[in-house]
């Protein structure tokens, strides 16, 4: 604040010798052609009296000398009258226009009837050899009549005399300017100096809530940085430590006390709620999304408008006449705008480049990323109808848009473009790779622009934002500032922070939940496993990026390590099908159903499978039944931003039992250091990790999971979601304080 509070004494002063610099040049312009004109006039009168005198001093001796007929007394004269360095040369015309004598240096072409002729002096402007020559014409008289005294002056010294006089001319003002314009800068300074220290006395006040005097009011602009800090206060109150209960209230009451009457708007490819037509009946869906598990609580806890594709085939009739309608449908605290896209757009943007392209350059799982120009044709086509849909849904000229996940990556820029105010926040839910990586990316330049019309980029670690940070310093002309986690590009700044995500505490899903031993016996019962098997999960999408292969191969290790584990341990994999349409995804899942045929049939014994693979989607009461009931989780991502399913996991666990298997490679394993950490692309120690995880004892488990759990339940979603909006806060606020003082000025 003080920094920003010193800017005008740092700046008035010199624009102002700047604009008083401007000035004097443009009056020494000015002043140029009129002092050329005076110093042309001065010197022309000049001339003409000293041909005057000239005259006057021979015309005697001339009179004499042609009288006696002494031509030689003549030329005597006329060379004395030429040794004066300004006279060019001296002749004298009878009067039948002959030249009767001339001195040396008069010009050969020069002839007497070229000197204006009268019966009094005359004088004329001629050239000769391209010299301005001023010639004077006196009469003489004669006993023969008038004879002509024609004095030559060379005018050439006039362009130096007036130049020099230009030079002082220009020197006088510059130096008279300098010394106005500097002592005006010091009265400037003075001035600016007391504005600021009243300005920053007013903020003093305002922080302190000191009275003012009696009998003196309080100003127009002590009142606005009275109300500022007031809401500055607010914020800086909502400490992000893990004292503070973040929940949905406290959550609301942070928009209500740094944000009022903010307008949050979320865009995101994936919509909270879908609707199906299934066997005539129109069905509700909540996708199998971290994303989706993420933001739906925060919706719910801040109101506002979600902006996603509408993907459901029933998603068209549920909807209004502009697209919107209602949720969560049981207790509508937020709008839903569906945006429409076609099979054909859905296939580029979101098979195509979002999928074939991003999602496999993002995450070191070895896949090839695909780029095609038709596909980048189609995202950027999406990315505006998404940024047109939130100008349109937008009520304020400045509302808090949360852009999500690199289906949007161009989002950011065309919606700057639209509503200059708004506080854009983009978070990236997957990796950001190392920067030669990115490079391959055929429209790294766009979609980097893209990103950073955004007022802060999100990451899960800081290690993804050092990525970005990396990457914008090689291919994007700007300015990175890592010291306070910055790049400004052509004027607009841009923030990066890490923000992790997490899940809601206590998760809706745990609502209703039977106890613990109630779930086991569900769950072996539906699965036909003995009362005392001891029971994995892995609970997530079909994605290649989540290691479903390299997990079954190391419970293939385990049994084969460890045999006694045969018949009394059962692996259940559920993977919600995927993205189907890509060959990428398809071919995973049938080397699963191959993968875990050929585990059952090496392992199995007396009709029991290690392996139970379940393909289809689970709603959350399902997914956490399963979690309930489980003895491990197995979360073995090969590159992961976050992983919520291991957070959600821990949130299940209510009994503090369990133990969670936990890949290296996934953002969660910053967090939850209490997990076992493994590498999955290392099978037989994932199978070591989860033979001790089978045979850790409950004493243990409890206290990893009590620590564990105490991490979600402080760093939660609601947690998440207002970091970001206190930093959206900070940057709304820093740009009211700068109005504020540009106003004050």
């Amino acid at each position: 604040m003080r920094r920003l509070l010193d800017l005008p004494l740092r700046l008035g002063p010199a624009i102002f010798a700047m604009l008083a610099l401007v000035v004097l040049l443009a009056l020494t312009l000015l002043a140029i052609p009129p002092s050329r004109l005076l110093m042309e006039q001065w010197a022309n009168a000049d001339v003409l009296s000293r041909s005057r005198l000239i005259f006057g001093s021979v015309q005697g001796p001339v009179r004499r000398a042609l009288a006696d007929g002494d031509d030689e007394r003549l030329a005597s004269i006329l060379a004395g009258v030429a040794e004066d360095d300004r006279v060019l040369a001296v002749g004298l015309c009878d009067a039948g226009g002959t030249m009767r004598g001339a001195t040396s240096m008069m010009p050969p072409d020069f002839s007497c009837d070229s000197a204006a002729r009268s019966e009094a002096e005359s004088f004329s402007h001629i050239v000769q050899d391209g010299r301005h020559v001023f010639v004077a014409t006196f009469p003489v008289s004669t006993p023969a009549g008038n004879a002509y005294l024609a004095v030559l002056n060379d005018l050439s010294y006039i362009a130096e005399r007036t130049w020099q006089i230009q030079i002082y001319v220009v020197a006088t003002l510059l130096g008279f300017g300098l010394v106005i314009g500097g002592a005006g800068a010091v009265l400037i300074f003075y001035l600016l100096k007391r504005w600021a220290e009243s300005l920053r006395q007013a903020v003093e006040n305002a922080r302190r809530g000191k009275r003012l005097p009696a009998g003196r009011d309080m100003s127009g602009i002590e009142r606005q940085i009275a109300l500022l800090f007031k809401e500055i206060e607010a914020t800086r109150g909502r400490s992000e430590t893990a004292e503070v209960k973040w929940s949905p209230q406290s959550l609301h009451d942070l928009l209500a006390t740094t944000l009022p009457d903010a307008e949050i708007i979320i865009v995101s490819n994936r919509e909270p709620y879908i609707h199906n037509r299934r066997n005539g009946a129109i069905e509700l869906q909540t996708p199998a999304s971290g994303l989706v598990s993420a933001l739906e609580p925060v919706m719910r806890a801040c109101g506002g408008t979600w902006i996603a594709h509408g993907s459901g085939s029933a998603d068209r009739d549920m909807v209004d006449a502009q697209d919107r309608l209602a949720v969560p449908p049981s207790d509508p605290a937020y709008r839903l705008r569906r945006v429409w896209v076609s099979e054909e757009e859905q296939n580029g943007y979101y098979y195509g480049l979002a999928n074939e392209g991003l999602w496999p350059l993002c995450h070191i799982a070895f896949v090839r990323p695909a780029f095609r120009e038709e596909d980048w044709r189609f995202y950027r086509t999406i990315n505006q109808r998404f940024a047109d849909a939130v100008a349109a849904e937008a009520t304020t000229p400045d509302p808090i848009v949360l852009v999500q996940d690199y289906h949007f990556a161009l989002a950011p820029r065309m919606i700057r473009k639209l509503l200059p105010e708004a506080t854009i926040i983009t978070f990236w839910h997957i990796p950001w790779p190392n920067a030669e990586t990115f490079g391959i990316c055929p429209w790294k330049e766009e979609i980097l622009d893209g990103l950073l019309g955004s007022s802060i980029i999100g990451f899960h670690t800081q290690f993804h934002c050092n990525n970005f940070f990396d990457t914008v310093d090689r291919f994007i002309e700007s300015r990175i500032d890592r010291e306070t986690a910055a790049v400004t590009l052509a004027g607009h700044e841009t923030l990066i922070r890490p923000y992790p995500i997490s899940i809601e505490w206590p998760p809706a899903a745990l609502k209703g939940q039977l106890p613990v031993e109630a779930c086991r016996r569900a769950v072996r019962e539906r699965f036909g496993l003995a009362p005392s098997a001891c029971i994995a999960v892995g609970i997530e999408r079909f994605d290649y990026t989540k290691g479903i292969l390299d997990r079954m191969h190391s419970i293939d290790v385990l049994l084969t390590l460890h045999p006694e584990w045969r018949g009394r341990f059962t692996f259940i994999q559920v993977a919600a099908p995927t993205r189907s349409k890509l060959a990428s995804y398809s071919r995973l899942q049938d080397e699963a159903l191959a993968l875990a045929d050929e585990i059952n049939a090496r392992h199995g014994q007396d009709g029991h499978q290690p392996i139970r693979l379940v393909v289809r989607h689970h709603e959350p009461p399902e997914v956490f039944e399963l979690f309930r009931a489980a003895d491990l989780c197995i979360v073995s991502s090969l590159h992961d931003g976050m992983n919520l399913v291991a957070k959600e996991f821990v949130a299940a666990r209510d009994d503090e039992q369990g133990v969670l298997i936990l890949s290296t490679f996934a953002g969660a394993s910053r967090e939850l250091t209490e997990a076992l950490i493994v590498n999955p692309y290392d099978a037989r120690s994932m199978a070591e990790a989860l033979n001790a995880a089978l045979l850790m004892p409950a004493d243990e488990q409890q206290e990893r999971m009590h620590l564990m759990r105490q991490q979600v339940r402080e760093q939660n979603v609601y947690r998440w979601a207002g970091r970001m909006l206190l930093d959206a806060a900070r940057i709304r606020q820093r740009r009211r304080v700068l109005a504020l003082a540009g106003s004050a000025l």
